[in-house]
């Protein structure tokens, strides 16, 4: 080990305002199943522990590159799955905390956390002696495992996409555009919370609430008062808990239409406008495909997935978007006839669409949502998907009120094998919004699974977030049904975390394509409003009734219900991200724009715009992460409908079919290619027709994703 990491490793101490002091993060964690001891965790802790971790895994690779024998998995990829552990300590923590619970001296920390990460990552992945051991065990990778086989191939593939076999000048200016990109994310994102924290719709008047549900009136007076505006006034904020009930139930159009407006141009003007930020972001992408021999971004995003080209993504989203744009037209022209059978006096415009899309439904399925959600309290539904888990996998979760968490409202759970009670994971959740959380739901780690050089197994600490309805002083949290899919997909996720069983680090969990992570989140929504399982946990807050059959059968008829508009917009939003994609810009990019030019391209209806606009899809600009890639929700639910059907044809929480999920796809990681993965679970591969049938469209033809799949 290089003197810098032993000295900073052994000393374990770091100077905080003018005293000595105990970095948590330098030293073995002594809580139960190694939770982050987060009320010891100080702000001064992040960037000593991020450059002890750095100095350590230097020391690692070094090491690594320093063994004089010939490459092989053992002495080269191993200690490189392995290496890192302070690193991952104190960055797990980071990002999770700065997503969560952020404050200005997050930001203030974070300026200087994410372009040194940045810089590291590069330095990693352009170590030429490094990447000459790699490419060794690659060239030599036949008569591997498969999992270690696809490792190896995940390494080089990782590496050269990174700048391996760029010269050194080449190396150089991926580091400057790597850099530039990571401050232009910071600034996307910071932009975009301050934004959105920046907005409020004040009502002054209670007649203007008229057709909001009382828990809605309830949260905009908590809002105001926690704002010290007195009484008689109620808050409304762009959060979705505060924001789709308005559009959904206000019967005042003035309000509805500032309150779309004011979402539909969040961050788009003023000190927060991430227009310019976009367009640095767009020119920035463009130069790093370049530098990679890509001939645009979305090539260089798409190569290292399961779509492996941006044609192959729009081919199946064209196919999704005709039908829906189909379905969009039909949903209007019935409010159209609603609005108008009332002498409404209008013409349906997207400040309308949730809220006739609503009357229709009352109309059609005589089924009231502020009804529903009397029955879906957040404990019954998180008891739901507790029930779920362990009718499926055989895994039960029990509170640990004491363990350590990083926010007050954080609930931490404690995942054992049902039959045996062994220890499997750590499960939390943080259901609420608040100021210092971005928008959306989440999963992610502060621990991941993979085996340890001792042959045991590392048990993860998985997390929830969410931004779910919060109780009032009333009533407790009352979940849309929006907001109950939401929790059963992030949990999701959570459970392809914790019963993970690949064996590598880099395959453990959620680590698979980019386009297969949306698999076990997406399909596990479908058991949200099962009839037999819905009857063990949607019960009635204040009577504890299990939910009617009446209610039940009203929401299976209305269950395909505007999905034109809910497949449409994502669709839109998914191929608007592709054409970003595609875009080479040598000057400023005008985001507005270009987003109309794409509106009119594919002949998006009036009512409706893309599910995110430019300035606030963080998905697409606010990192990499799903850049060119926005369309994998889309692309997941192919397989996800197509999977279920399994479970229906079968039974819902048939034993055998349950098996072959969690094996294949749950426990399995990304230790093989994904789609052997998914046929040895479902046993042929898929087709989009099981997407439209769910979704109540019709298919116009079918298309085979087996030619998008391999390695």
């Amino acid at each position: 080990m290089v003197a810098a990491a032993a000295a900073l490793l052994s000393a374990c101490t770091v100077a905080c305002n003018g005293k000595m002091e105990k970095n948590p993060f330098l030293e073995e964690y002594t809580t139960p199943y190694e939770i982050p001891p987060f009320d010891q965790i100080e702000y001064s802790h992040y960037l000593p522990a991020l450059e002890a971790g750095i100095a350590q895994k230097k020391a690692e690779i070094q090491a690594i590159v320093d063994n004089p024998e010939a490459a092989t998995f053992e002495n080269t990829i191993m200690p490189l799955e392995r290496s890192g552990e302070i690193l991952d300590k104190v960055a797990t923590v980071f990002f999770a905390l700065d997503e969560s619970n952020s404050s200005d001296e997050m930001v203030a920390i974070a300026e200087e956390f994410y372009p040194r990460y940045s810089q590291f990552s590069d330095e990693i992945t352009m170590n030429d002696a490094l990447f000459e051991r790699i490419k060794a065990v690659y060239e030599n990778r036949e008569g591997l495992a498969t999992d270690q086989r696809r490792a190896v191939e995940n390494y080089y593939k990782q590496f050269t996409r990174n700048g391996a076999l760029l010269d050194a000048a080449g190396k150089e200016q991926l580091k400057e555009v790597n850099t530039e990109l990571t401050n232009l994310y910071l600034t996307y994102n910071k932009n975009l919370l301050n934004a959105t924290n920046a907005f409020e719709i004040v009502v002054e008047d209670s007649t203007r609430l008229a057709g909001l549900p009382e828990s809605s009136i309830a949260q905009a007076a908590e809002e105001a008062a926690t704002r010290n505006l007195g009484e008689g006034k109620w808050v409304f904020t762009l959060h979705a808990p505060s924001r789709l009930p308005l559009l959904q139930y206000a019967d005042d159009r003035d309000l509805r239409e500032e309150m779309y407006k004011g979402y539909t141009s969040l961050a788009s003007e003023g000190e927060y406008n991430n227009n310019p930020v976009i367009s640095k972001i767009l020119q920035a992408r463009a130069r790093k495909a370049a530098l990679l021999g890509f001939e645009n971004f979305g090539a260089y995003m798409t190569d290292n997935v399961m779509a492996k080209t941006t044609e192959n993504a729009e081919n199946l989203l064209m196919q999704i978007w005709r039908p829906a744009v189909k379905r969009v037209k039909e949903e209007v022209a019935e409010m159209q006839a609603l609005a108008d059978s009332e002498n409404a006096g209008i013409t349906i415009e997207p400040w309308d669409y949730y809220y006739y899309a609503e009357k229709v439904r009352r109309k059609k399925y005589d089924l009231d949502e502020s009804e529903v959600r009397q029955y879906f309290c957040v404990d019954s539904v998180r008891n739901g998907i507790f029930s779920m888990a362990e009718r499926l996998y055989g895994v039960k979760f029990t509170e640990m009120p004491d363990a350590p968490k990083y926010y007050d409202e954080v609930t931490v759970y404690d995942v054992t094998d049902a039959a045996t009670g062994e220890h499997i994971a750590v499960f939390m959740t943080d259901y609420f919004p608040r100021a210092s959380k971005r928008q959306g739901a989440w999963m992610s780690e502060f621990k991941g699974s993979w085996e340890k050089e001792d042959g045991t197994s590392s048990r993860p600490v998985i997390y929830n977030v969410g931004n779910f309805s919060r109780p009032t002083a009333d009533t407790p949290a009352l979940l849309t049904l929006d907001e109950v899919e939401t929790m059963f997909h992030e949990f999701g996720h959570g459970l392809h975390g914790m019963l993970s069983k690949a064996r590598l680090k880099s395959q453990a969990g959620t680590n698979v394509d980019r386009d297969f992570v949306e698999l076990p989140s997406q399909i596990h929504e479908h058991w949200a409003l099962e009839p037999e399982l819905l009857r063990t946990y949607a019960k009635h807050w204040k009577t504890g009734e299990v939910i009617p059959d009446e209610l039940i059968e009203k929401l299976q008829a209305s269950a395909t219900h505007n999905q034109g508009f809910a497949t449409a917009e994502l669709a839109g939003a998914a191929l608007l991200d592709l054409q970003y994609g595609k875009l080479n810009p040598e000057g400023e990019v005008d985001a507005v724009a270009f987003e109309k030019q794409v509106a009119e391209a594919l002949g998006m209806p009036k009512e409706l715009t893309f599910r995110y606009r430019s300035p606030y899809f963080k998905h697409v600009f606010g990192s990499d992460g799903y850049a060119s890639g926005y369309y994998t929700y889309l692309w997941a639910e192919v397989l996800d409908t197509d999977g279920f059907e399994l479970f229906k044809e079968k039974g819902i929480f048939d034993p055998e079919t349950a098996r072959k999920f969690k094996e294949n796809v749950l426990e399995a990681g990304g230790s093989d290619d994904p789609m052997t993965l998914y046929v040895k679970f479902r046993g042929h591969e898929p087709s989009v027709d099981a997407l439209l049938r769910n979704r109540g469209l019709e298919p116009e033809k079918q298309v085979n994703l087996s030619s998008k799949s391999g390695k």
